[in-house]
């Protein structure tokens, strides 16, 4: 009988591309025991120079769209020649690729090993296709030993979403192929991953490590006691990752009080993968500077601005053969610092002030989200489900009481207080002992 052989068509470990140079460069990082996140800032940017000239010459080659864009900007070569020069390449927009697969796509079709997207609750989807080496090869080559402590030791419950967005197939990679650890795949919520079922087996393989987003982090802790499970003696994190969704530090702070254990932020998206981290002096998000590049720019007029001006995040990805974002206008709010932690690490830091839909205005004062619960948060009487219901210029907040002798009109009563202090608006406060849980990204404001 005749055999029937399957020919493989992709060898990872053979691969290579454009960014092949930058294996070599890690290697050497690697066998010097030293990673990007202490080299001096001019070799970090040395690298980025490269690595971005590496990706301009790339999406040129192969990319319609990008090479008439930058040919539009007066590029002759696809090539900056200091990094100053890189306000002058053109920005990628949302609505630009927002719905269609293929319009910044720089592989052929086949090389597409995995797809993820947005929600498309702004619009139609976004679509960010990775060949196989994008996610076994080049988004493991940087390492950051100083901020991830995590080990084959490990066990991992990643409670982020598995359906098309990027967090939890994200995550999972970067425990079991970077750091060898043992995963719990919760899902978040839903058939898959019910409540009750997550904690136990949370408690039973002895989970040490959980990436999650803020509201189910609280979901989780608060639906523990209602399950008998008590939390730091039948689960003992020594880690929580916060993504998917931004908070204030006030609500990291009940986190983790709750927990028992550190609760860091870790910022990305679908269409960016990974870009900064919170180390454990929680001063702000080191930028990931082995995978991304990291400007703000003026909302209004594109420019770039300098530290400390808050303005628009702006990304490009380093190590991207099928779909690198260039210059990618995120919608999201911050101002950069030039590090000083002491944590030693000289990567830039992002300060995040959330997204640019979400900013509420009173009295023709900025607040963001994060901002406004930073300060209801403050009130330890107050519980972490809350909603914020801004209207005409008058901000309503419904909340729910927590461990507290207070009556209803007492609470009521004090947040409104605290909130005319912290604000200088008077709020109306409405109290509530049922405000709806969430599964997925919290619902914080109603418009």
């Amino acid at each position: 009988m005749k055999m029937l052989t399957h020919k493989m068509t992709v060898n990872i470990d053979e691969h290579a591309s454009h960014l092949e140079s930058f294996k070599s460069f890690f290697k050497k990082l690697d066998d010097e025991g030293k990673t990007i996140e202490k080299l001096p800032r001019q070799e970090i940017e040395a690298y980025q120079l490269n690595a971005i000239n590496a990706t301009l010459a790339h999406a040129w080659s192969r990319n319609d769209y990008y090479r008439s864009k930058l040919q539009e900007a007066g590029f002759a070569v696809p090539e900056i020649q200091s990094m100053e020069q890189l306000a002058a390449l053109p920005m990628l927009h949302k609505e630009v690729i927002r719905g269609d697969k293929e319009k910044i796509l720089c592989v052929e079709a086949k090389e597409i090993g995995q797809v993820h997207l947005t929600s498309g609750t702004s619009g139609k989807p976004i679509y960010t296709s990775y060949t196989l080496a994008d996610q076994y090869v080049y988004d493991l080559l940087p390492k950051y030993l100083e901020l991830f402590k995590e080990s084959e030791a490990d066990v991992a419950a990643i409670a982020l979403p598995y359906e098309f967005a990027l967090p939890g197939l994200g995550f999972q990679r970067l425990f079991q192929f970077a750091f060898g650890t043992a995963i719990l795949s919760l899902g978040k919520g839903g058939y898959m991953a019910p409540v009750d079922k997550s904690l136990e087996l949370m408690k039973e393989y002895g989970a040490t490590v959980l990436a999650t987003t803020p509201s189910y982090a609280a979901l989780l802790a608060e639906e523990s006691e209602k399950c008998g499970i008590a939390i730091g003696k039948d689960i003992r994190l020594k880690k929580i990752w916060l993504t998917g969704e931004g908070c204030s530090g006030a609500f990291r702070e009940r986190l983790e009080q709750w927990w028992g254990c550190e609760v860091s932020f870790f910022y990305g998206s679908t269409e960016c993968g990974v870009v900064a981290v919170e180390c454990s002096n929680h001063r702000g998000y080191h930028i990931m500077e082995g995978h991304v590049k990291v400007e703000i720019v003026d909302r209004a007029t594109g420019e770039k601005l300098p530290y400390g001006k808050i303005g628009e995040i702006v990304v490009t990805t380093l190590l991207r053969e099928a779909m690198p974002m260039i210059r990618y206008r995120t919608g999201d709010i911050g101002f950069l610092q030039a590090s000083k932690c002491a944590c030693g690490l000289t990567m830039d830091v992002l300060q995040l002030r959330g997204r640019m839909e979400n900013i509420l205005t009173f009295n023709g004062e900025s607040y963001s989200p994060f901002m406004l619960e930073q300060f209801l948060m403050e009130i330890g009487d107050v519980g972490m489900w809350y909603q914020l219901k801004p209207s005409d210029n008058a901000l309503k907040i419904v909340a729910e009481p927590f461990r507290t002798s207070l009556t209803e009109e007492q609470l009521a009563a004090k947040i409104r207080n605290h909130m005319l202090d912290r604000m200088g608006i008077p709020c109306e406060v409405e109290i509530r002992h049922d405000i709806p849980r969430s599964f997925g990204k919290a619902t914080r404001i109603i418009m």
